[in-house]
C-alpha cells in the first residue's frame, strides 16, 4: 500500500520546473500591476470612481478566461491553452503599459481585459497540468505550484514598491515585466507535452475498452468519447453529478473566498477598520502574502503524513481564527499579527482541493477544470460583493461572511479523504 513514489525522468522534471517558473512569473506580473495602480491612476488623471470602471476590464477578462479554459483544454489540450493564455498575458501588459504612457483610459481597460483573459485561461490549464504531474510523480505538486504564484506576488510587490520609490515610469516597468513573462512562457510551452487533458480522456476511453472487451467496450468508448470529447457545457456540467465533487467545490469556494477577501480588502480593512496608516496596511498585506507563500511551500510533508482532509480541516480552523481576531480584536497590533494565521490557514485550501478533484483517472481533467473554475469564480466575484455589504454594516462586520464560510468548509472536509486505491503514491500504469 505504501509504494515508494516513482522516480521522475528528465522530461517530467523539466515540465514541473517550467510550470513552477511560469506561475512565479504570473504572480510577479499580477503584483506588479497592483503595486503600480496608483501610478496608473495618476497618469490617466481619473477619479477613483472612473478608475473602478477601468479596473472592471480585469474582472471581465478574468471571468471570460476562467469560464472558457476548461472546455478549451478538453478540446485542444493544456499546452495550446497555456500558449494562448501566455500570449494574452504579455499582450495585455504591453497594452496597459502603452495606455498608461499615452494616458488613454480605454487602452488600459482593454489591456486589463486581455491580461485577465490570459490569466484565467492559463491558470485553469495550469491546475490541470499540475494535477497530471502530481499523479505522475506520486507526491504533492499543486501546493508548491500555487506557492510559486504567491512567491511571485511578494517579488512583484517589492519590485513595484522599489519602482515607485525611484519614480521609474510605470509604462517601462510593465513592459519589462511583459518581456520576462514572455521568456518564461516560451520555455514553459516547450517543456509541456501537447494535449494533456485530451490525451487523458483518450487513454481513459481506451483503458475502459480493454477492461470490458469486444463490441460492448467499443460502444461504451464511443459513447464516452461523445460525452467527454464534446467539450461543451453539458459535458463540463456532467461531472457535478458526483456528490463528492460538489462538496469539494463548496470547500474550494470557501477557501478561495477567504484568500480573495484578503487580497482585495486587507489593506483597507486595517486602515478603515483599525485606524492604521496606509503604509502599515500595505505591510500587513505583505505579511499575509508571505504567510501564504510559506504555507504552500511547507505543506507538502503535512499532506503526505496526515492526508488532505485533516490538513484542510485544520487549515480552515486556523484561517477562521485569524479572521476572527482581525474582525473582533480592538488591538490593531493583534489584528495585524493575526493575518499570519489567516494566510497560513488559507494557503493550502485551493491547491489541495484541486488535487483531490483530480484523483484517479476517470474524467480527471474535467473534474479539475470544474473545481478550478468554481474556485476562481469565488476568488474573482465573491470578495468584491463584500463591498456592497460593507456599505451597510462596515468592512469589519462584513468579514463575518468569510468566517462563516470557513466554518462550513471545516465541517465537510471529509470529502477530501482519498479514495481506496487512489493514494498519491500509487500511479496507474499506462
Amino acid at each position: 500500500m505504501n509504494n515508494p513514489p516513482p522516480v521522475m525522468d528528465s522530461a517530467t522534471r523539466r515540465r514541473r520546473a517550467a510550470l513552477f517558473l511560469f506561475m512565479l512569473a504570473t504572480g510577479v506580473s499580477m503584483a506588479s500591476w497592483v503595486a503600480r495602480t496608483p501610478a496608473v491612476r495618476d497618469a490617466l488623471e481619473v477619479s477613483t470612481g472612473a478608475m473602478g470602471l477601468v479596473l472592471f476590464g480585469l474582472s471581465i477578462g478574468s471571468m471570460a478566461g476562467v469560464l472558457a479554459s476548461g472546455g478549451l483544454v478538453r478540446r485542444h489540450g493544456g499546452r495550446l491553452v497555456i500558449t494562448v493564455g501566455a500570449g494574452l498575458l504579455v499582450a495585455g501588459l504591453l497594452v496597459i503599459a502603452g495606455g498608461a504612457a499615452l494616458e488613454v483610459s480605454g487602452g488600459v481597460f482593454g489591456g486589463l481585459a486581455l491580461f485577465g483573459a490570459g490569466m484565467g485561461l492559463a491558470e485553469v490549464a495550469f491546475n490541470i497540468e499540475g494535477a497530471a504531474v502530481e499523479r505522475a510523480v506520486g507526491r504533492p505538486v499543486l501546493p508548491v505550484l500555487h506557492g510559486c504564484f504567491s512567491l511571485g506576488t511578494v517579488v512583484g510587490a517589492l519590485l513595484g514598491m522599489g519602482s515607485t520609490a525611484v519614480r521609474f515610469p510605470v509604462g517601462w516597468h510593465l513592459a519589462a515585466v511583459a518581456l520576462a513573462v514572455a521568456a518564461a512562457g516560451v520555455w514553459t510551452v516547450r517543456a509541456v507535452p501537447a494535449g494533456t487533458g485530451r490525451e487523458e480522456r483518450d487513454a481513459e476511453g481506451a483503458g475502459g475498452a480493454e477492461s470490458r472487451g469486444g463490441e460492448r467496450a467499443g460502444g461504451a468508448e464511443s459513447r464516452g468519447g461523445k460525452r467527454a470529447g464534446g467539450g461543451g457545457w453539458r459535458a463540463q456540467m456532467a461531472v457535478w453529478r458526483d456528490r463528492r465533487l460538489v462538496l469539494i467545490g463548496l470547500i474550494v469556494l470557501a477557501m478561495a473566498f477567504a484568500e480573495g477577501s484578503a487580497n482585495d480588502w486587507l489593506p483597507l480593512l486595517m486602515v478603515d477598520g483599525h485606524g492604521t496608516g496606509a503604509t502599515a496596511g500595505s505591510l500587513t498585506f505583505m505579511l499575509f502574502a508571505v504567510a501564504m507563500t510559506t504555507g504552500r511551500f511547507t505543506g507538502g510533508p503535512l499532506l503526505v503524513r496526515y492526508g488532505p482532509a485533516a490538513v484542510v480541516r485544520v487549515s480552515a480552523v486556523v484561517a477562521a481564527a485569524g479572521v476572527a481576531l482581525v474582525v473582533f480584536s480592538s488591538s490593531a497590533l493583534l489584528a495585524g499579527a493575526a493575518v499570519v494565521l489567516w494566510g497560513l490557514g488559507a494557503s493550502l485550501g485551493f491547491p489541495v482541493t484541486i488535487s483531490a478533484a483530480g484523483e484517479g483517472v476517470r474524467d480527471a481533467s474535467a473534474r479539475v477544470a470544474a473545481v478550478s473554475t468554481a474556485g476562481y469564480a469565488a476568488f474573482l466575484v465573491g470578495p468584491p460583493s463584500l463591498g456592497f455589504l460593507a456599505d451597510h454594516v462596515g468592512l469589519r462586520n462584513a468579514m463575518v461572511v468569510v468566517l462563516v464560510l470557513l466554518g462550513g468548509a471545516a465541517l465537510i472536509t471529509g470529502a477530501l479523504r482519498r479514495r481506496p486505491g487512489a493514494q498519491m503514491a500509487e500511479v496507474p500504469s499506462s
